[in-house]
């Protein structure tokens, strides 16, 4: 088990099948940096209530949608142009560090909020993977048990 988020995060998603799920629950709306937090959370055996998904989520919705999202949007945008143009390739790179990044910083940030939460061995796991991805609609349940069978092992 990681004791640090950015670690846990790098470990759960180098494992098989977790990069295409979070690709896949991304793409339907999940922030994937809060559902990675949560599974961290839930491995940790940290209680999941409502008070606490509210203060995660309060903490990453503005960095998500003002820093990773537009980093994200510029990344995707140039993918075709890129193709035939190195020089945009090497700045689509570039942008694609940024956003890594960006999501790192965010993953510091939820850990810091998270410090003070004691672990208290309780099975919380599903509670924080469905309190994190409610945000998002119609989430692909397969994608999330990829994520939910990967930290369980991680």
């Amino acid at each position: 088990m990681s004791p640090d988020l950015w670690n846990f995060s790098l470990n759960t998603y180098a494992l098989p099948g977790v990069q295409a799920a979070c690709l896949q629950l991304q793409d339907e709306g999940a922030n994937v940096c809060l559902l990675l937090c949560g599974a961290w959370l839930g491995q940790r055996g940290v209680d999941c209530n409502q008070s606490r998904l509210q203060q995660l989520q309060t903490l990453a919705a503005p960095w998500h949608r003002e820093v990773i999202r537009p980093l994200r949007a510029l990344r995707t945008g140039w993918r075709a142009a890129a193709n035939d143009d190195t020089e945009l390739a090497a700045l689509r790179e570039q942008v694609k560090t940024l956003e890594l990044e960006a999501e790192r910083q965010l993953l510091l940030r939820l850990q810091e909020q998270a410090r003070d939460w004691p672990g208290a061995q309780v099975d919380s796991l599903d509670d924080w993977l469905e309190g994190l991805a409610a945000e998002a609609a119609d989430l692909g349940h397969d994608a999330l048990q990829v994520l939910r069978v990967a930290a369980t092992g991680a």
